[in-house]
């Protein structure tokens, strides 16, 4: 019987709250997509929180989650969302201005194929906003396995060790270097526009430690303008589908 645990680790933890975290993410994609006027598809939307917030002042949202419940759920605030997985997109080739994923690549079977489908049902000229783990982090925040057991929450430095070991502790979830991201987008129609690192949101923190928590987090977002962003908690990606030349 698969447990809430087993789906944590499998597909990871979807947002069940909004608040200052999920808010700036929404704010980035802002930045470097087009909202109004625009067919948007989010990626993996776990429970709609993210295309929720959009589908007020845009009716062409869509979303699609590989697990049913979380589907349904979302469903509810999202009309347009179904069932399907990352590698196999039910849309039609060209059909999004705007693709996004939050902290799904990671999970997802294959994530060059999933990335290919991003790319396939995209317009020319339309752009996909990823977000998805650091490698150099200095937690993993998937949780790990040890002697075949998992344990959930957050583990340090597991991903400073070599890919062999980091893999045999954390089997169930990929992170990224800047290099492994590039890799996954050779061959496609994508270029990149954008990429750096960023660092979250820290509002549990916060509500347990206000003062604290608000200057670790003041602090850190200094620090995604340093070369010490090499050390955030999230790639933000943002990539554009280059023009068909074929003609």
């Amino acid at each position: 019987m698969t447990t809430i645990q087993d789906k944590h680790a499998e597909r990871g933890a979807p947002s069940y709250v909004w608040r200052a975290g999920q808010d700036r993410r929404l704010e980035m994609i802002r930045q470097w997509a087009k909202i109004q006027d625009t067919q948007i598809l989010s990626v993996g939307c776990g429970l709609g929180a993210y295309p929720a917030h959009l589908v007020g002042e845009n009716p062409n949202v869509y979303a699609f989650d590989i697990e049913l419940d979380r589907a349904i759920t979302a469903h509810e605030r999202v009309p347009n969302t179904h069932v399907a997985a990352a590698e196999h997109l039910p849309y039609p080739d060209e059909s999004f201005d705007v693709v996004f994923s939050n902290e799904v690549l990671e999970h997802v079977q294959d994530d060059q194929q999933a990335l290919a489908e991003q790319a396939r049902v995209l317009k020319s000229g339309g752009r996909t906003i990823i977000f998805c783990p650091n490698r150099w982090y200095p937690v993993e925040t998937h949780g790990h396995y040890w002697r075949g057991e998992y344990h959930f929450g957050n583990t340090p430095l597991i991903n400073y060790l070599p890919d062999n070991l980091r893999n045999r502790l954390a089997p169930h979830v990929r992170a990224y270097r800047r290099r492994d991201l590039f890799k996954l987008i050779d061959g496609l129609p994508l270029k990149v526009v954008h990429h750096t690192r960023i660092f979250g949101g820290y509002d549990n923190i916060i509500a347990r430690w206000p003062k604290l928590g608000r200057a670790i987090r003041s602090v850190l977002y200094f620090a995604e303008k340093t070369p010490f962003r090499l050390f955030g908690l999230s790639h933000l990606l943002v990539l554009e589908k280059m023009p068909n030349d074929r003609s």
